[in-house]
Formats: structure tokens, sequence, C-alpha cells
């Protein structure tokens, strides 16, 4: 099959600056692609964010490596960006919107789903507020419809995050599942502390709650009551190792992290089978790659609440937003692909 590929750049600004571990986000810079047969269009995106992909310099030339690389069908514009994991994350994409489009069925279909998937619940996130402020959001967000709310922890002291959730579940009792995630800010003390008092508080997930590279850690923190779930740890360790140490109840997948939709289906099944959970979450991508984030959530068996309620962190996206956020679910698009329209001469 000859196809023609296109690449081009974008940005869209943030709705309000993120500060991160690794500096201020104010808007996201990326590519998108699109990959046409003559007949149909599968569209792409390739959005780097530091500290969990390559760099926008690389992944640009990766892309023009594949653009290169076109004429020689699929595997070529794989094999061309398969060093990067933003970039492959695009061509990949690319290609499974389009053949998923020429096969007439929901990208998620593509992915695995056996049967028609509707919905799929999403997580509503609260920032680092004083307690008042923690819980009025967690307030707001169940009453808009959101059964889970995560919390960022880790700024501020342990017994300041505690009084915090204990506030939260004074003010919405039982109602909503709370989550924290930590972003690895804890030493294995503080975290130990932090498990015996959420555990009494009916925290439901602690994420990441020391750096990275502690798996002996993670693997001890378990069993407390609390699931404990890694996001940072999946880059650096993979999956088999981190199931070999035994130091995660719940996985956090994020597709443009990992190199695509497929590759994030691939080790959903593979978690799966160890009885682990899968929580899918974006890198404040897109409308493209963030859509393709709800259908890989929607071929996942028994996904959890998932971060993908975060269009509104954008001032300006690519084009319209064909997922509908529905209190605690996101409608997943019924039409072949991805379902993303209008895109490649917006922003």
């Amino acid at each position: 099959m000859s196809v023609q590929l296109d690449v081009r750049r974008f940005t869209c600004p943030l709705a309000e600056p993120l500060e991160t571990a690794d500096g201020t986000i104010e808007s996201r810079t990326g590519f998108l692609i699109r990959l046409s047969d003559g007949s149909n269009v599968g569209y792409g995106e390739a959005t780097p964010l530091e500290g969990w992909t390559e760099s926008i310099e690389d992944c640009e030339e990766a892309l023009e490596a594949a653009v290169e690389a076109s004429e020689h069908g699929r595997s070529a514009m794989i094999d061309a960006t398969d060093h990067t994991t933003a970039a492959r994350h695009g061509i990949s994409l690319a290609l499974a919107d389009l053949a998923s489009t020429i096969d007439a069925q929901p990208l998620y279909r593509d992915l695995g789903a056996l049967t028609r998937v509707p919905r799929v619940p999403v997580n509503a996130t609260v920032g680092d507020g004083d307690p008042d402020e923690t819980a009025a959001a967690v307030a707001d967000a169940s009453a808009r419809g959101f059964g889970c709310c995560k919390i960022k922890v880790g700024t501020r002291s342990v017994d300041e995050d505690v009084e915090r959730i204990r506030e939260v579940r004074e003010v919405v009792g039982d109602e909503v599942d709370i989550r924290v995630d930590a972003n690895g800010a804890w030493t294995f003390d503080q975290a130990s502390r932090a498990v015996k008092s959420f555990d009494t508080l009916d925290v439901s997930i602690l994420e990441q709650p020391l750096p990275a590279g502690a798996l002996s850690g993670l693997a001890e923190l378990r069993g407390n009551g609390v699931a404990i779930a890694i996001d940072e740890g999946v880059l650096e360790h993979g999956v088999d190792a981190i199931l070999e140490a035994q130091a995660a109840d719940v996985f956090v997948f994020k597709p443009m992290a990992l190199g695509g939709v497929d590759v994030a289906r691939q080790l959903a099944a593979w978690v799966a089978e160890s009885n682990r959970r899968v929580i899918v979450t974006t890198t404040i991508d897109a409308v493209v790659a963030r859509t393709a984030a709800v259908h890989l959530a929607a071929a996942i068996p028994n996904v959890l609440p998932s971060g993908l309620a975060t269009a509104s962190l954008l001032e300006r996206d690519l084009g319209p937003d064909p997922v509908f956020i529905d209190g605690g679910t996101a409608v997943i698009p019924q039409t072949k692909g991805l379902g993303v329209e209008g895109v490649w001469d917006g922003t």
C-alpha cells in the first residue's frame, strides 16, 4: 500500500502554567502526523515531554527519518522511530488510525476490545492546595459526577498532607474514591508514616511514594492497606523488573512515554496476567494523543479510573475534541478510527 506521510509542528498554550519537578510548563509543542493512502487518512501525534520522552529535536529528527522511510512501508516507518518514544507513538498511532479507519471500526476495537465499550471511568485531579482548598476541590469534582479524585501530595510535610486528606474525608465522606500522588517525593520513613495514616482515611492508591529507583522500598510498602502504584518507575525499570521485585499493585501507563498505544496495550495484557491493574494517563497531550489514550483505556479490561480528563489544561487545541467527559466517565467515539477531525489546518 502506497502512503503519503506528512508532519507539521504545533504549539498549544496551557490555560495556566503548570509547575512540575522539571520546571514550569507553559505550552506543549509537538508534531501532528497525517498518513494517507489516497482514500483514507490516519492521524498521529508526537508531543515530547522533558523527563519522560526524547527531546523535541530528537523527535523531529526521527520523524524526518520516518518520512524518508515511508515509501518502504509500515515496518520502515516504525524502524525509523524505534529508538524514540514520542516519535514512535506518533507514527504508530497514525498507522493504527489509518488501519482502523479502513476497517471501519473504532480504534479501541482494533486494539483488542472484544465488545462495544461506550465509556471508560476517569478521575479528577486535585492540586496542592491547603486543607480547605483541597476539600472544596474534591467536593466540586464530586458534584460534577467524578467518583474518583487524585490528590497531589509531597510538597508539604507528611502531617500536612494527612490533614488535607482528613479534611477531604470530613467534607465528602466515603462517597469519593481518594488516591494520592507523591511523585517520588518521600523517603521510605515518610512514605511508611503516610501509608499508615492514609489507610485509616480509606485512601485506595498511593502513587509513586518513593523515587523511581526504589523498587525494594516500594515492595516493602505494599500490603499495608493502601495499594502502591508505580508511574515514573515504569520507564526506569520496565514492567518485568517491577513484577519480579513485586514493587507495585497498580501500573500507570502514559502511552506517549511508552512509545505508543500498541506498546501500552501489550504491557497492559502482561500486567493483567500478574493480577495487577492499570491506570492510563496523558502527558498533557493535544487532542489526537489524548483521544488515543481514551481508546487505549477502552481496550484494557477492568481499567481503573484514568487521568484522561485533561483537555481543560490547554488554552487552545489542535481541533474539536471528540471525547465528551460526562461526570466521571469519558464517552468514547464510536466512529471509525480515532474519531478525530479538523486538526490538520488547526493550531
